[in-house]
């Protein structure tokens, strides 16, 4: 066993504290030590905006860790061919990619509606949970459809399981063995594709496979033919969690933004206010329409991307930044100073918006934005994922004034999978009258 790079265990503040001082750490790394500086011997950060864009559009000298969260459950059947995982993972991007998620806006819509109409108006509330029980909703519903209130609770057990296996330990143990965050995640893993693999058996005797991604993934490729059963059922697990919990950390800050920068928000009340008044009717049209929610989202997302800090090893040795990169070495790759190198994005501190726009009011796209990741590892549900944020924003924005309660100011939280969320966040709505 050796010691992991934890935050001490300290009250009240303490972890908040210490992630500021590691945020700080790799900033400071970025403007004092130059693009690329080393950690610790075999440890290496990619720090500026064109050396983590390399690492991540690298694959063959940075690729992955091949550790997934939900790796694949031991049976008698052995688990699926690296063949049918390809075909998974193409199967699934079918029905995450944008021209998908835009036929199916009008499905997403109503419940980021819903979303704002049920806030509690006139009292502070703690926003992450049900801005998270929402993304879940909806996360979940775009993947199973009519079957998604049989995996809704699953999957939110799926979540609760991910965050006990990566809230932070004194010490790292070998992946043999069965720590009792394994042993509930297993469990929790187990419950969700017991619950999955009867819907997966009715389509295909029924032959109804559905439009949604599970449908993607049960049809027959020319090329690989029908997925076992066991390859649909294993690789959904991570997928499923990730619809919903990546996307919860980004709303809060969003949500966040509004409270602070109210001209800001108000610019998006007065754009919002042109969605149609039944939100089942909304269309990608109108989701194109919300230039500034979209680029008030993305302006949030470079200052605080919800994962900060992305893990990549080189398994022979190679060149990055004028470093030569030894074989074995981790090189981890910092969204959070790549998005505010200043090479880059002029103000790269300041909040604005309207960096995203041109004069004529489209995206504009400028510098590095490492949100979602790049290169052949990018995230798979970034267009969701944009959609449900702009569409809450929207929504939010267009029912109520919010506000920020006095007290401390929110914490940073970084888990052991280099997340970045607002930790307590507390707001106040009023309607907008």
């Amino acid at each position: 066993m050796g010691r992991k790079d934890e935050p001490p265990r300290l009250a009240g503040g303490g972890f908040a504290a210490w992630s500021r001082d590691r945020l700080g750490l790799a900033r400071r790394g970025a403007e004092e030590c130059g693009d690329v500086w080393q950690l610790e011997p075999g440890v290496y950060v990619a720090a500026a905006a064109g050396p983590c864009e390399a690492v991540l559009r690298r694959a063959q000298d940075f690729p992955k860790a091949s550790s997934p969260l939900f790796p694949p459950l031991k049976r008698s059947s052995g688990t699926p061919t690296s063949e049918e995982r390809a075909y998974a993972h193409a199967a699934r991007m079918r029905g995450l990619r944008a021209q998908a998620v835009a036929a199916r806006i009008g499905e997403i819509a109503p419940r980021t509606a819903r979303f704002a109409d049920q806030w509690p108006t006139g009292r502070d509330v703690e926003v992450l949970p049900p801005v998270r029980h929402t993304l879940a909703e909806i996360g979940v519903s775009y993947l199973f459809s009519e079957d998604a209130p049989t995996l809704l609770a699953p999957a939110s057990q799926l979540f609760l399981a991910r965050e006990v296996l990566v809230r932070p330990s004194r010490w790292v143990w070998p992946r043999w063995v069965p720590t009792p965050a394994r042993r509930f995640r297993t469990r929790q893993q187990v419950a969700f594709t017991d619950a999955l693999r009867p819907v997966v058996r009715r389509r295909r005797s029924s032959g109804r496979l559905g439009e949604d991604m599970l449908g993607q993934m049960l049809r027959p490729s020319p090329h690989y033919g029908l997925l076992p059963e066991e390859a649909v059922v294993d690789t959904l697990p991570g997928i499923t969690v990730a619809t919903f919990e990546t996307p919860s950390r980004a709303a809060g800050w969003i949500l966040l933004h509004l409270a602070r920068h109210p001209r800001a928000a108000s610019r998006v009340a007065a754009e919002a206010a042109a969605l149609p008044a039944d939100p089942a009717a909304t269309t990608s049209a109108h989701l194109d329409n919300l230039r500034y929610t979209q680029a008030l989202v993305s302006e949030v997302l470079r200052l605080y991307p919800p994962s900060w800090l992305l893990t990549r090893h080189a398994p022979r040795q190679t060149q990055l930044a004028g470093y030569t990169i030894d074989a074995g070495s981790t090189v981890l790759v910092c969204p959070y100073t790549a998005q505010r190198d200043a090479r880059e994005h002029s103000e790269p501190d300041r909040f604005r918006p309207e960096r995203w726009l041109d004069d004529a009011g489209s995206p504009a796209k400028p510098g590095a934005f490492l949100a979602f990741g790049t290169g052949p590892h990018g995230c798979e549900g970034a267009a969701l994922a944009m959609a449900m944020l702009t569409l809450l924003t929207a929504q939010t924005a267009r029912r109520y004034h919010l506000s920020e309660p006095t007290g401390p100011e929110p914490g940073y939280r970084v888990t052991t999978l280099e997340g970045l969320a607002p930790v307590g966040l507390r707001l106040r709505a009023t309607s907008r009258g």
